[in-house]
């Protein structure tokens, strides 16, 4: 049953080499337990393993996003410059529109970590009403790129990307995603914010 409130999240991670069981996926478990720590709202995954294969890349995205319904849809793998990374080139070919600032926002927080950052050819897009992004394999670099720079006391040095994503998704018209702020603080403008729960407004009656 569809839950209006739940953010339905595409998983989908490409690689030739853990599709054919060579090897255990790491990016869709590494993304599962992050948003585990990170929302505080309703969620759930459809997830997808495939290899380095535009075509099937194209297909799968666009299920993810026309049939299954997902708000959000993460791929991991495939966005480097060798002959088979063509995740970017798959992510384009199903786009409504570009979305430019996630892409050089991730090489710029991934470059505090690793020269070879400037390699990365990730990028995001919206297909209909549902926000697509390119993240990298390592479940390191997965976290970096959605929390951010990081001090060791805690203190943010750079946002993550995942700092914008909730409001974007409010404007593609899907769920109001909350998160846990001491792992990732979403920002909206004061006049996309809901009161909390606490304050009255928002409170659904519990079910019998």
């Amino acid at each position: 049953m569809t839950n209006d409130d739940e953010l339905l999240i595409g998983l989908l991670s490409i690689s030739d080499r853990a599709a054919q069981g060579v090897y255990a996926d790491q990016g869709i478990p590494a993304l599962e337990e992050w948003f585990g720590r990170a929302l505080a709202s309703p969620w759930r995954t459809a997830t997808r393993l495939i290899v380095d294969d535009q075509t099937r890349i194209e297909e799968t995205l666009r299920e993810l996003v026309d049939e299954v319904g997902c708000n959000l849809v993460l791929t991991t793998g495939g966005t480097g410059p060798a002959p088979r990374d063509l995740t970017p080139e798959a992510t384009l070919a199903v786009a409504d529109k570009v979305m430019p600032g996630f892409g050089e926002e991730m090489r710029r927080i991934s470059l505090n970590f690793v020269p070879t950052a400037i390699l990365s050819r990730q990028l995001a897009v919206v297909r209909g009403k549902a926000l697509i992004l390119n993240l990298p394999g390592q479940p390191k670099s997965i976290r970096e790129t959605l929390e951010g720079v990081k001090a060791a006391d805690g203190t943010v040095l750079v946002n993550g990307i995942f700092a914008a994503i909730p409001y974007c998704i409010d404007l593609l018209g899907g769920p109001y995603v909350e998160t846990v702020e001491q792992v990732v603080k979403a920002f909206r403008p004061k006049s996309a914010l809901r009161p909390p729960p606490e304050a009255g407004a928002g409170e659904r009656p519990a079910r019998p």
